[in-house]
């Protein structure tokens, strides 16, 4: 189902789409990020780290690493030896990168581009593996979790950090309204591209999350799959092992 809701209108594949939305809105991306979540969204990164401490995960990939956030966050709060951070958009990993060595760690933190569906490297490679807020830009969803299943190691745990739908009245309402009207005005002034923030509220309607999500994760494959909802449901964290 999620793979029915591409940023615009036009004809063309969603990866293509998605790529094109985000090399646009890639110089606003952290700061829209921190402003329209008020914050919270670093709270919900560090959360869905933690789940991965009492693994010690030593060779970790991050998915749809976008601009870095969630690999920088990995360096403070696990002791890896490599991170590979992998995207689709060119520009998300050039802001990445500035980021990376402004700190210093480009010895631990290696950005690539690349496709999550189509990962370019060997079976049982990674200790652990870390998708925030980017699978439900999936082209093809299970396509991507056996991919990522595929290049874990074995017992390798994958984290996946996402946007959920509330249920909680009349907390679902005001959120629906905030994501749905609030947030895509100040999207659309700020980051200069009209559907990135009206896609976001239509992704996230769209994609299988909660039960739903855990039930694709055993189908591709994945045990011990978990769903942790977190700020009344607004984000859900699912682990899963191969």
């Amino acid at each position: 189902m999620s793979n029915t809701v591409k940023p615009y209108e036009a004809e063309g594949s969603k990866k293509k789409q998605v790529t094109k939305m985000f090399d646009n809105i890639a110089p606003y991306y952290d700061f829209l990020n921190r402003f329209l979540s008020l914050g919270i969204d670093t709270i919900w990164r560090k959360k869905a780290i933690n789940t991965l401490k009492a693994k010690d995960p030593k060779m970790i990939l991050d998915v749809a690493t976008g601009t870095a956030d969630v690999a920088l966050e990995m360096t403070k709060r696990l002791n890896p030896d490599k991170i590979i951070g992998l995207d689709i958009s060119a520009e998300m990993l050039e802001v990445g990168r500035k980021k990376i060595k402004k700190k210093e760690l480009d010895n631990v933190i290696e950005l690539t581009l690349g496709d999550s569906e189509n990962l370019p490297f060997e079976d049982n490679t990674f200790d652990a593996i870390t998708v925030a807020f980017g699978v439900r830009n999936f082209e093809n969803l299970e396509n991507g979790l056996s991919e990522m299943r595929r290049v874990l190691k074995p017992t390798g745990r994958l984290v996946v950090l996402e946007f959920s739908k509330p249920t909680i009245f009349p907390f679902k309402q005001l959120f629906n309204f905030y994501f749905a009207y609030i947030l895509p005005s100040i999207g659309k002034i700020t980051s200069k591209d009209p559907r990135a923030y009206k896609y976001l509220y239509e992704s996230v309607q769209a994609f299988p999350d909660g039960s739903k999500f855990v039930d694709i994760l055993e189908k591709t494959g994945f045990k011990s799959n978990q769903c942790t909802a977190l700020t009344l449901g607004i984000c859900s964290i699912y682990t899963g092992e191969k």
